[in-house]
C-alpha cells in the first residue's frame, strides 16, 4: 500500500472550494488526464453518490468508479475509487483560513496484481501528480473558474 498526501492554499471560500472539488463532473476542467465524467446516481451530491470516469494514461482510457463514503459539507469528503489496476481510498479536508481555504488530501492506494511489488515506487510519482492536479485546481478557482462552470 502507499500513501499520498499533501495540501494547497487556494484564494477562495471553504464552500466554494468543497462545491466544486465535490461535483466530480468539474474534474476535467482542471486535470487534464480526466477526459469523461459522468454522475450515475441520482439525487444531490452527498454520501453514497458515484460517479463513473475515464482518465487518459499511456495514452490509454482507464475507467474509474468513485463512491462517496464520506461526506461532511464543506469539511470533508471522504471517497473510494476502483479502477483495473489499483484502488484508492482517501479523504480530502476542506479547512477555511483568513487567507482563503487550505485543501489536503490524503490517499491510501492499494496496487493489485503485479504492481504490488511497485507500491514503494508509485508513492513519489502519485504525490508528484496530486500536488500537480491539485496546483491547477488552486489556479483554476483563483483565476474565477467556478464562476464559468
Amino acid at each position: 500500500m502507499a500513501q499520498i498526501n499533501g495540501e494547497v492554499l487556494i484564494r477562495r471560500p471553504a464552500e466554494e472550494v468543497f462545491d466544486f472539488v465535490a461535483d466530480e463532473r468539474n474534474e476535467s476542467m482542471y486535470n487534464p488526464a480526466m477526459v469523461d465524467v459522468e454522475k450515475i446516481t441520482e439525487g444531490p451530491i452527498g454520501l453514497g453518490t458515484r460517479f463513473a470516469a475515464t482518465m487518459i494514461t499511456n495514452r490509454r482510457p482507464l475507467r474509474i468508479e468513485i463512491e462517496y463514503t464520506g461526506f461532511d459539507r464543506p469539511r470533508s469528503l471522504t471517497s473510494m475509487s476502483c479502477m483495473a489496476a489499483a484502488d484508492f481510498a482517501g479523504t480530502l479536508t476542506v479547512t477555511p483560513e483568513a487567507d482563503g481555504t487550505h485543501l489536503r488530501w490524503s490517499w491510501q492506494m492499494r496496487p493489485k496484481g503485479a504492481l504490488r511489488l511497485l507500491a514503494p515506487l508509485l508513492e513519489p510519482v502519485g504525490a508528484r501528480r496530486e500536488r500537480a492536479v491539485w496546483a491547477r485546481l488552486r489556479d483554476f478557482l483563483e483565476a474565477g473558474g467556478a464562476e464559468l462552470r
